[in-house]
C-alpha cells in the first residue's frame, strides 16, 4: 500500500473512533477546568442508566457496546484485506500464553493504577471517576463484564495492533511510533482529568514495547479486559464500604 493511502486510512479510522474521542475527551476537560469547584469536586461517570425501563436499559446498554465495536470490525476487514492480520497476533494460536502474559499485566498494571488513582485523586488533578451506577438488577454484572471487554478489544485493535503496524509501514522510528500511540491513549481519557491521561499514557508506552517484541495483540486485550473488569466490578462491590475508594 502506497504510505499516503496508508495515512489516509490511519486518519479514516480514527476520526470515526478514538480520535474523536480524543478531540471530545480534551474538550471535555476545558469545560471541567473553567467550571467553578475543583477536578476532584466533579465526576466522570463511564457506565451509567440510559432508561428508565429495565429492558430499554438493557438494550441501549448492549447496543451502546455494539456500536463501539464497529471500528474493530472496519480496522480487521482492513488488515484482512491488506494481508497484515497476522502482523498483529490477534488469533487464538496461543491461548495459553496469551492468557498468562494477559493476566500478569493485569495484575501489576492494575494493582499500581489503582494506587496511582488515588493519590492522585487526593491531590486533585483527577475528577471523581464513577465507574459504574447501573441498578441493581440481573443483568448489571453481565453488562460490565461487556463493557470491560468491549474496552479492551476496541483500545488495544486499534491504538496497539492496528496503529503500531501502519505507522511502521510508513517507516516511523518505533520509539516515536510508541509514544504517539501512547499519547492517543493518554488523550482520549482526558475527560477524566490529567492524572488518568498520564497514567494511561505510562501504560501505553509499557504495552508498546511489548507488542512489538511479542507481535501479538491478544495479551493488551485480556490484560485490559481485566483491569476495567476489576475496576468495575470492584467499584459496584467495595463503593460506599471503604473509605479510600472516592
Amino acid at each position: 500500500m502506497q504510505p499516503w493511502l496508508i495515512r489516509w486510512e490511519i486518519f479514516a479510522v480514527f476520526a470515526v473512533s478514538l480520535g474523536a474521542s480524543a478531540l471530545n475527551a480534551i474538550l471535555s476537560l476545558v469545560q471541567s477546568l473553567l467550571a467553578r469547584q475543583s477536578l476532584s469536586s466533579q465526576q466522570a461517570l463511564l457506565v451509567g442508566p440510559e432508561a428508565t425501563s429495565n429492558w430499554l436499559d438493557l438494550a441501549l446498554q448492549l447496543a451502546t457496546i455494539a456500536e463501539a465495536l464497529a471500528p474493530v470490525v472496519l480496522v480487521i476487514y482492513l488488515l484482512v484485506r491488506s494481508e497484515d492480520l497476522a502482523k498483529v497476533g490477534l488469533d487464538a494460536s496461543q491461548p495459553g500464553k496469551d492468557a498468562a502474559r494477559g493476566a500478569a499485566l493485569a495484575a501489576i498494571i492494575g494493582g499500581i493504577g489503582l494506587a496511582y488513582y488515588v493519590v492522585a485523586f487526593k491531590l486533585g488533578s483527577n475528577l471523581n471517576v464513577v465507574p459504574e451506577d447501573l441498578p441493581a438488577v440481573w443483568w448489571r454484572i453481565p453488562v460490565l463484564v461487556l463493557y470491560a471487554v468491549q474496552n479492551g478489544v476496541l483500545e488495544e485493535i486499534l491504538v496497539i495492533g492496528y496503529l503500531l503496524t501502519r505507522l511502521e509501514q510508513l517507516e516511523v522510528p518505533a520509539w516515536l511510533a510508541i509514544v504517539v500511540s501512547a499519547l492517543l491513549r493518554g488523550t482520549y481519557h482526558l475527560y477524566q482529568g490529567f492524572g488518568p491521561f498520564f497514567g494511561n499514557a505510562v501504560m501505553g508506552l509499557a504495552f508498546g514495547v511489548l507488542f512489538l517484541r511479542w507481535r501479538r495483540v491478544t495479551p493488551f486485550i485480556v490484560a485490559h479486559a481485566l483491569i476495567d473488569a476489576g475496576a468495575f466490578l470492584g467499584y459496584a462491590a467495595l463503593h460506599g464500604k471503604v473509605s479510600w475508594l472516592p
